[in-house]
């Protein structure tokens, strides 16, 4: 973190920017991290869909501790009881 002319800078954690509207995300296990944007946020703590790949954005599909960004993807795998 920096200050420049009584602003504080603080550096993204993910791309290294500096910027005074950078946030902090405290994840469920108490972790602290710093972003410059959503995108560098969800890049660095959003789940991936276990089928296709793809960050979970929303709610997604959880079976167990598996997770999957749609109840289709779940079903890809051959699971038929998922929280969605």
């Amino acid at each position: 973190m920096t200050r420049l002319g009584g602003i504080v800078m603080a550096h993204c954690d993910v791309c290294g920017n500096e910027y005074d509207k950078a946030f902090t995300v405290i994840t469920a296990d108490g972790a602290s991290r710093v972003f410059d944007c959503v995108e560098c946020a969800a890049h660095a703590i959003a789940p991936v869909c276990e089928h296709c790949g793809c960050r979970v954005l929303g709610h997604g599909a959880e079976a167990g501790d598996r997770i999957f960004c749609c109840g289709a993807c779940a079903r890809a795998v051959g699971l038929e009881k998922v929280h969605a």
